[in-house]
């Protein structure tokens, strides 16, 4: 015996534009039947809550899927695959397309690859999958929008429950990060963690879908913004501050990848603000508040 609930979208051209829409979400457990052999023309995230199964990938391998854990199942790419004869499992489905897959693709969100990915947990996936499942009632006016941006939520969700992810991310991206204002070059970087630079490389691009160099800038130019709309330091202190000894470069810099000079950015942000700025992160349960005015 098992158990299903689906339902279906067909979000229109405009909908396709927010870069992910949602095609389906369904929530099933149980003895559930076999799904393929079949091949789909988009992306599902099935994750696997709750028992155990088998898939049988593309190259004729027979694998044990044991909860938690994600299949991938991407366009083109033949699947079959089912929950264990009499217990069965407990799953959760989500079709997604977009022009966005491309880049969750490369920032390492979605494995093509990897049709079978252990997780952590699933709890903050399967609270992005009931977000699609509230949203899809009939006659609801914002369902592509709303279960749009679950699909984004729950990437990332899957994302941070990969198995292979440390708890707090990469520690090599933490180390780069403390590290990131020093004037050092990527293969300094590298030394300093005992690492080469393609072992560099490879771990960045792992943990965050990107270069060491691109990581670092990320990083740098976003306490360069602090600094430029939370004082008045001159733009060469705030360069030395996030590891540019020559001004005229980091301007260069960050004119390419903001769009706009430094000082610009700074008379746009409207006024500095000394004494004011905070690095501490408010806490959702206890955010900052105006205290009311005791009475006369």
């Amino acid at each position: 015996m098992y158990q299903t609930w689906m339902r279906y979208f067909s979000p229109g051209p405009v909908h396709h534009r927010l870069g992910l829409v949602c095609l389906g979400v369904g929530l099933q457990h149980g003895a559930l039947p076999a799904v393929g052999p079949r091949t789909l023309g988009h992306h599902v995230a099935v994750v696997i809550h709750a028992g155990s199964g088998w898939l049988r990938t593309p190259d004729g391998h027979h694998r044990t899927v044991t909860a938690p854990a994600l299949l991938w199942l991407a366009p083109g790419v033949p699947h079959h695959y089912g929950a264990a004869d009499g217990t069965g499992w407990d799953e959760s489905f989500v079709d997604f397309t977009g022009p966005a897959v491309a880049a969750y693709t490369e920032l390492g969100c979605i494995e093509p690859h990897r049709p079978l990915v252990p997780l952590t947990d699933t709890t903050a996936a399967r609270t992005a999958v009931h977000r699609i499942a509230r949203a899809a009632h009939r006659g609801n006016p914002l369902l592509e929008i709303e279960t749009s941006a679950a699909v984004h939520e729950l990437l990332v969700a899957l994302r941070h429950a990969r198995a292979d992810t440390t708890p707090g991310g990469e520690p090599v991206l933490q180390a780069l990060a403390q590290d990131a204002f020093l004037p050092l070059t990527v293969a300094q970087h590298a030394a300093r963690h005992g690492m080469t630079p393609a072992e560099l490389r490879a771990a960045v691009r792992r943990g965050a879908g990107c270069s060491p160099k691109d990581y670092l800038l990320n990083i740098r130019l976003g306490r360069a913004k602090e600094l430029l709309a939370a004082t008045e330091l001159p733009v060469a202190a705030v360069a030395r501050r996030v590891g540019y000894a020559d001004p005229a470069y980091f301007s260069r810099l960050f004119t390419r990848r903001v769009g706009t000079a430094p000082v610009r950015f700074r008379a746009r942000q409207g006024r500095a603000v000394p004494g004011g700025w905070s690095a501490r992160i408010p806490d959702p349960d206890h955010p900052p508040v105006i205290a009311p005015r005791p009475s006369a």
